[in-house]
């Protein structure tokens, strides 16, 4: 099978979980015997198309910024997806490529490949990460309405959809294909790098690992660790960044037990996040808004008891299950969870057990198998 991918980042490039997850399984594709192309940007030094561990990449555009601010740049998916067309049109006229895979966001890049396929027998398939809906309002303000009907119209293109979670897929459905149409295949995880991860010089009791924004709800585990740490001689680790740090340090410092709390920042090293997870005891996220909660599968491979939200806008159900706990979004919930599990509670089921469904290669599985139903018409 010939796969093409299509993604203006690259990896390891530009180190987001959407262009991992492209290398993590167009890397296994290889292996199997499958040949792999991926037309990006030109990230990498060196002539415009090159073969990575396997793989070969395309760059149909030049290196540029993603990012206007704190929100991915309009202008730059524009360029990228014009200037996808005509490369990738020639290819696939010549029948290089069996199936082209897409990633939605930022959505320009399928309405491309969409019409460079046109009048060709190769299938689109693309994969869907999140459905922001309402989410647009606070995105984008006033320009909403443009977000809005770019995603309907990418829904509504004719594809072969895939979605990371349950959720997603339901949400998806509910713009546009048929929800029977819709396959899902979950984001993946390295197990067996994340058993192995170096052990920090410090680790904490309780960690805290992503974006630093308003939905994850950091300052709701602030206030439930301080009450629980009352009684408990207990640490807590915050890593990531973002626009909320700021906020959330002032409400650190005016904790009972703001010294038993450290915010990390961003760390550079991946292996670093998964070594502090290794380190931990409690992983504790009540994020109210997760397309599929990848941290919460590193956690549980990792061996510590998770504590996620259970909210609607969520997909930490569909990953956590039954070996970890769900709780309300309030302080309440998440403080007579976090104490229990704090004192040794443990989930039904084993975490390991759990984490392995994610682990890359049983991923790269599903894909494979989604990708040769769409070139066999069989979706």
């Amino acid at each position: 099978m010939r796969v093409a991918f299509v993604s203006n980042v690259v990896y390891p490039w530009v180190t987001g979980g959407a262009e991992k997850r492209i290398h993590e399984i167009g890397t296994r594709l290889t292996n199997r015997g499958h040949d792999v192309t991926i037309y990006g940007r030109h990230f990498w030094d060196g002539p415009e198309e090159i073969t990575h561990e396997g793989i070969t990449l395309r760059a149909v555009a030049p290196e540029a910024e993603l990012y206007a601010g704190e929100r991915r740049s309009i202008t730059e998916a524009l360029d990228f997806a014009v200037r996808a067309v005509p490369p990738l049109r020639r290819r696939l006229r010549e029948d290089e490529h069996d199936v082209v895979v897409a990633s939605v966001f930022p959505y320009f890049p399928v309405l491309a490949t969409e019409l460079a396929s046109l009048r060709t027998d190769t299938p689109l398939v693309t994969t869907w990460h999140e459905v922001w809906g309402e989410y647009w309002e606070e995105y984008l303000g006033a320009l909403a309405p443009f977000g809005k009907l770019t995603e309907h119209l990418t829904a509504r293109t004719p594809q072969h959809p895939i979605a990371i979670s349950e959720i997603t897929a339901d949400r998806l459905a509910a713009i546009g294909p048929d929800r029977e149409r819709i396959d899902v295949v979950p984001n993946g995880i390295d197990v067996g790098q994340i058993r192995n991860a170096p052990l920090p010089d410090r680790g904490y009791d309780v960690l805290f690992a992503g974006r630093l924004v308003e939905h994850k709800n950091v300052d709701l585990l602030l206030d439930a660790f301080d009450a629980v740490a009352d009684d408990r001689d207990v640490t807590l680790g915050v890593v990531g960044d973002g626009p909320e740090r700021d906020r959330l340090e002032r409400e650190r410092d005016a904790l009972t037990h703001a010294d038993r709390v450290e915010f990390l920042g961003f760390l550079d090293d991946y292996e670093d996040v998964l070594g502090q997870m290794r380190a931990a005891d409690v992983f504790a996220s009540p994020s109210t808004r997760e397309g599929f909660g990848l941290t919460f599968a590193e956690a549980m491979a990792a061996d510590c008891t998770v504590i996620a939200a259970d909210h609607p806008d969520s997909a930490a159900d569909e990953v956590v299950g039954d070996a970890g706990f769900l709780v309300d979004p309030t302080v309440e919930s998440l403080t007579e969870t976090l104490d229990a599990a704090l004192g040794g509670r443990r989930p039904p089921t084993d975490p390991l057990n759990r984490a392995q469904q994610y682990d890359w290669d049983a991923v790269a599985d599903r894909a494979e198998r989604a990708y040769q139903r769409a070139v066999a018409g069989s979706w």
